[in-house]
């Protein structure tokens, strides 16, 4: 397990809302001691003082004593990341260092540079958060400077989805139990959703939100994901090798969207001023920190299709939206009629829907019955809660590259697969063959075509 952690960007959102608390639920677990060597380098000019002032100030009022812990060990050093003396003198020290960079996208290949001339210590590894690349040529040149800077078990491109425990109960609930695995097809599924809506608007991240949008922010890679987990064919075992390859395999087998496709299954969309709950919202062009004119969208949808055997004729419908009514994150699973229903009152069953609810967490199935008579359908719903996960899912993401487990990072190829799926439809939105519709916020989104 490696013992020196330095954080680049570690004045940002990503590091006081995520990292912070995610090594101290590690050392609330016993997974990480007093022993950590953790180094905080941003683009400030603080003491290592201010900056434990800041970070404590960031974890709330009342902090854990681990969290407590964690802060009072952090060492700060202001640092250019794109400047190697100044990598070099950050990352000193004796042993391998994990290296995570909390940076925007467009800042990756500079920093990577810096870090080949300022030299890794053997055995180090390196960090990298979503989206990998701005499209595919970017993720391509990304992956060659990788590879010359350290081995491609060493790159750790993370996506805390796959870390969620609810996440990880969509591929543990196929492959469990048998009763599903015969039906998860296009013979028996029509459609399956892949949803991240929410109420949360742009709150204060316009600096990086405005260059990246719903579509690469969230469909990119995080709906990919699920997607990839949710249409994967059963793997022989979950070790990194396995999973990622069949992983690799549906991204491979996703249909290639033409522009004439692009237009006609994916929409786009940003809010207009409305209220959420007891909240007024501004419109997203005039929120603080936005350029109107990059006509950035805060709602995107895909219609995917899986060119195989098991998911022929079935639809992947995969949505992010910010600043809607209610919050909707799910995988649901959308089955097909039954062919012949012989009942004489006529009615309709309605096909059934098995729901993973990732936030909050749980799983609902959706059945038809007859109640307590033959004259009418009666909805009935199966319910399960799951117990919450011992460790946050920053925590796990940390945990495997502290400890060089790579099965939940995404591996080269399958980035550059996923930006393959995307391109066509930033190409299509570039050239304006997709409107840019308008929904209040508040409400459930664009109006239905």
């Amino acid at each position: 397990m490696i013992g020196r952690l330095t954080v680049f960007g570690a004045t940002g959102d990503l590091t006081a809302r995520f990292l912070l608390p995610a090594l101290a639920a590690l050392r609330g677990a016993g997974h990480v001691g007093d022993g950590l060597d953790l180094l905080c380098a941003g683009r400030q000019d603080w003491s290592t003082d201010q900056y434990r002032e800041w970070a404590a100030d960031r974890l709330g009022p009342s902090p854990s004593e681990d969290a407590g812990a964690i802060v009072a060990s952090a060492r700060y050093v202001r640092c250019d990341v794109t400047d190697p003396d100044e990598v070099a003198a950050a990352l000193a020290g004796d042993g391998p260092v994990a290296v995570y960079l909390a940076l925007p996208p467009a800042v990756f290949p500079a920093a990577v540079v810096a870090l080949h001339r300022a030299g890794l210590p053997e055995g180090s590894r390196i960090v990298l958060e979503k989206p990998f690349g701005e499209d595919l040529a970017g993720a391509q040149e990304l992956n060659r400077l990788l590879a010359a800077l350290v081995p491609e078990q060493a790159v750790f491109r993370v996506d805390h989805f796959l870390a969620m425990s609810t996440v990880q109960n969509v591929l543990g609930s196929r492959l469990t139990n048998r009763v599903l695995e015969p039906l998860w097809n296009g013979t028996h599924i029509a459609e399956i959703e892949i949803v991240w809506d929410e109420t949360l608007a742009l709150e204060g991240r316009a600096g990086y939100y405005d260059h990246v949008g719903a579509l690469k922010d969230m469909i990119q890679n995080h709906l990919l994901q699920l997607l990839c987990l949710v249409a994967m064919e059963p793997p022989i075992t979950l070790g990194e090798r396995d999973l990622r390859d069949r992983k690799v395999d549906v991204l491979r087998s996703v249909r290639p969207l033409t522009e004439e496709d692009a237009a006609r299954r994916t929409r786009r969309a940003r809010y207009l001023p409305g209220r959420i709950g007891d909240r007024d919202i501004p419109a997203y062009a005039d929120e603080d920190g936005v350029d109107p004119e990059r006509g950035t969208e805060t709602f995107a949808e895909v219609e995917l299709e899986i060119d195989n055997w098991r998911w022929s004729g079935c639809v992947f419908r995969l949505r992010s939206g910010k600043a809607l009514g209610t919050d909707r994150k799910e995988v649901a699973v959308h089955f097909r009629s039954v062919p012949h229903l012989p009942f004489r009152h006529g009615g309709t069953a309605v096909p059934n829907v098995l729901r993973f609810q990732l936030e909050p967490e749980g799983l609902t199935l959706d059945l038809t019955g007859t109640g307590s008579g033959t004259d009418a359908f009666t909805p009935l719903t199966l319910t399960a809660r799951m117990d919450p996960p011992p460790l946050p899912a920053y925590a796990r993401v940390l945990l495997d590259v502290l400890t060089g487990d790579p099965a939940l990072s995404i591996r080269g190829d399958e980035a550059e697969e996923a930006w393959r799926v995307v391109d066509p439809v930033l190409s299509a939105w570039r050239k304006n063959l997709v409107p840019l519709e308008e929904y209040p916020a508040g409400s459930d989104g664009p109006p239905a075509r």
